[in-house]
C-alpha cells in the first residue's frame, strides 16, 4: 500500500520569485532567438550568413557556460548571487544593444569604408550577443534552474514545473504577438532599453528576496572538473543509455527546427511580403492555439503512452513542414495569410508537443541525485549541436536559392548597399527530411518501454550468482516463516512471481510491464527486472 505524502506548500514569496525570474528570463531568450536575427538583418546588413554566425556563436557560449556555471554554483554553495547579479548584468548587456549602430561603429572605430563598417558592426553584435548569452546562461540555465530544484521536493515539484513549463510558451506568445508592433512603434532601441531595464530590475529584486536552500552548502571536497565531465564518461553513457537515446531524438528535432526558425520572420517579411501587423497576428494566434492544443494532447500521454504520442507529434510536425514548403509568394495575399496561419498551426502543434514529451522523458530518465551534472550534456544535444548545424544548413540552402533564382531570392538593399538573400521555402522541406530521422531513436525508445531491462542496451555484464541463486526454485521462494520466535497458527507466503510496473508518480497505471520475483528488490538480478526505481517512480506489483 502506498502512503500519501502531504504536499509541501509553495509560499507566495517563492511563487513570486519563480514567476518573476522565469517569465523575464524566457522573454529575454525569446527576443534573442526571434528578434536579434531580424535586428541584424534589418538594421546592419540583410545577410543570412550573419544571422547564422550569431546563432552558432551563441549556442557554443550557452552550452559551455551551463557546463561550468551549474557545477560552480554547486561547488560554491551559492545560487542567489549567480542569479541576481547575473540578471543585473544580463539586463545591462541587453540594454547596450540599443546603442549598437553602424554610425556608432564608424565613429568609435574611425572607419569610413561601408563594407568594413558593416563587417565590424556584425562582429560587435556577435561579441556582445556572446557576452549576453554568457550571463543569461549562467544566471538562468545554470543557477536559477538549480535553485528551483533545491527549493522543491517530490511533493510539489510537479506543480512548480507545470507553471515553469508554461512560461516559455507565454513568453513566445508575448514576443511573437507583440514585439513586432512595439518595434514599429518605438524601434529596436526602445525594445532593448525596456527589456534590459526589466531584466536588471528583476536581478535587483532578487538580491532582496532570493535565499539559498539551507541544505545548499559549499562543497570543499568534491572535484569540480570531474563533475563537469561526468556525463561524458563511457560508463555513465552506458548506464544511462535511454537518457542519451532520448537526447539524440531531441537533438535531431532541434536541428530540424533550427534550419528554418532563425529565418522565419525574415521569410515572412521578405519572401511572403507580410507586414509587421500581419506576421504578428499570425504568430501570436498560432502560438496561443498551438500551446493549448499541445497541452490538451499532452494529457493523453498517461492514457496512450508517451511513445505513441511522440509518433503522433512527429507526424503532425512533419505534415506541417511538408505542407509549408508548397506556399509560394505568387499566391494572393489573403491565401498566403490563411495558409501560413493554418499550416503553421499544424507545424507548431507538432513542435510544441514533441518539445513537451521529449523534455518529460529526459527528466524521467535523468538520475535524480545527479541532475545538475547532466545539464551541460542536455545543452549539448538541445542547444550546441542544433544551433551549430541547423542554421548552417539553412543558410547553405538560402545561398543556393540565391544563385539558382536571383530574381526571387535576392534583392538590392540601397541602405546597406549590398545584395541581400531572401530565405527560401525549401528550408521547410529540408527540415522535414531531418525530422524524419527522429523516428529512428523513437523506435528504440518504444521498444525499450515495452521491453524494459537494466540500462536497456542488451549488453549486460555476466551475471554472478551464488550456488543458491543459480538453483533457486521460483515456485517455492523462502517458504520458511521469517520470525521463528513469533508463533503463528498459519501464514501465507506471498513470495513468488508477480506482475509489476515501474512508472512516474504522476502517470496512471494502465498495464503491467513484466514479471518480478518477490521478495527481491527490482534492482537485483534475482528479481528478473534489474531496473532502478527512481525517487519520482512508483513500483506496482
Amino acid at each position: 500500500m502506498l502512503e500519501e505524502k502531504k504536499s509541501t506548500a509553495v509560499t507566495n514569496k517563492m511563487w513570486f520569485i519563480l514567476i518573476l525570474f522565469g517569465i523575464f528570463g524566457q522573454i529575454a531568450w525569446s527576443v534573442e532567438n526571434m528578434y536579434f536575427n531580424v535586428f541584424v538583418y534589418e538594421t546592419i546588413a540583410p545577410q543570412t550568413s550573419a544571422v547564422t554566425l550569431m546563432v552558432q556563436a551563441s549556442g557554443i557560449i550557452a552550452t559551455v557556460t551551463t557546463l561550468f556555471a551549474g557545477a560552480l554554483s554547486d561547488k560554491l554553495g551559492n545560487r542567489r548571487h549567480f542569479i541576481s547579479i547575473g540578471y543585473i548584468i544580463w539586463g545591462i548587456i541587453t540594454l547596450s544593444f540599443a546603442f549598437i549602430t553602424k554610425d556608432n561603429t564608424a565613429a568609435i572605430f574611425g572607419i569610413s569604408d561601408p563594407e568594413k563598417i558593416i563587417t565590424t558592426t556584425i562582429l560587435v553584435v556577435v561579441f556582445m550577443d556572446c557576452v549576453m548569452t554568457f550571463f543569461g546562461s549562467a544566471s538562468n540555465d545554470g543557477a536559477f534552474n538549480a535553485w528551483v530544484t533545491d527549493n522543491t521536493d517530490l511533493t510539489n515539484r510537479g506543480k512548480v514545473e507545470g507553471v515553469l513549463s508554461a512560461l516559455p510558451l507565454l513568453a513566445l506568445l508575448i514576443v511573437a504577438g507583440g514585439f513586432g508592433l512595439i518595434k514599429d512603434a518605438i524601434g529596436y532601441a526602445g525594445i532593448f532599453i525596456i527589456l534590459g531595464s526589466l531584466v536588471s530590475i528583476a536581478g535587483i529584486v532578487g538580491l532582496l528576496t532570493i535565499k539559498d536552500a539551507p541544505l545548499l552548502v559549499r562543497d570543499v571536497e568534491g572535484n569540480y572538473f570531474k563533475d563537469i565531465v561526468y556525463g561524458f564518461r563511457p560508463s555513465v553513457i552506458k548506464k544511462n543509455k535511454m537518457l542519451y537515446i532520448v537526447l539524440i531524438a531531441m537533438c535531431l528535432f532541434s536541428i530540424s527546427s533550427q534550419i528554418y526558425m532563425p529565418y522565419l520572420i525574415i521569410y515572412m517579411t521578405q519572401y511572403l511580403k507580410f507586414s509587421t501587423i500581419e506576421y504578428s497576428v499570425i504568430l501570436g494566434s498560432v502560438v496561443l492555439i498551438a500551446a493549448v492544443s499541445a497541452a490538451l494532447l499532452g494529457r493523453l500521454a498517461d492514457k496512450i503512452g508517451k511513445s505513441k504520442l511522440l509518433f503522433i507529434g512527429t507526424g503532425i510536425y512533419l505534415a506541417g513542414l511538408f505542407a509549408l514548403f508548397f506556399i509560394r509568394a505568387t499566391m494572393p495575399k489573403s491565401t498566403l495569410l490563411v495558409l501560413m496561419g493554418g499550416l503553421g498551426l499544424i507545424m507548431i502543434i507538432g513542435s510544441i508537443l514533441l518539445t513537451i514529451l521529449l523534455n518529460a522523458m529526459i527528466r524521467d530518465n535523468t538520475p535524480q541525485d545527479k541532475a545538475g551534472k547532466f545539464q551541460g550534456i542536455r545543452m549539448i544535444f538541445f542547444v550546441l549541436i542544433p544551433m551549430f548545424i541547423g542554421p548552417a544548413i539553412g543558410d547553405a540552402f538560402n545561398q543556393r536559392a540565391a544563385v539558382m533564382d536571383p530574381a526571387t531570392y535576392t534583392y538590392y538593399d540601397p541602405v546597406a548597399q549590398v545584395t541581400a538573400n531572401v530565405p527560401t521555402p525549401v528550408l521547410f522541406l529540408v527540415a522535414a527530411s531531418i525530422a524524419v530521422l527522429v523516428i529512428i531513436p523513437l523506435l528504440y525508445i518504444t521498444n525499450k518501454l515495452k521491453n524494459p531491462d537494466i540500462g536497456g542496451d542488451g549488453d549486460k555484464p555476466n551475471k554472478l550468482l551464488t550456488e543458491w541463486g543459480e538453483n533457486i526454485d521460483i515456485d517455492n521462494i523462502l517458504k520458511d516463516y521469517p520470525r521463528p520466535q513469533l508463533e503463528r497458527n498459519s501464514y501465507i507466503n506471498l513470495n513468488g512471481v508477480w506482475q509489476y510496473a515501474i512508472i512516474n508518480k504522476d502517470s496512471v497505471l494502465d498495464n503491467y510491464q513484466g514479471e518480478i520475483l518477490v521478495p527481491f528488490a527490482p534492482e537485483c538480478i534475482l528479481s528478473g527486472v534489474e531496473r532502478e526505481v527512481m525517487p519520482d517512480d512508483v513500483l506496482y506489483y
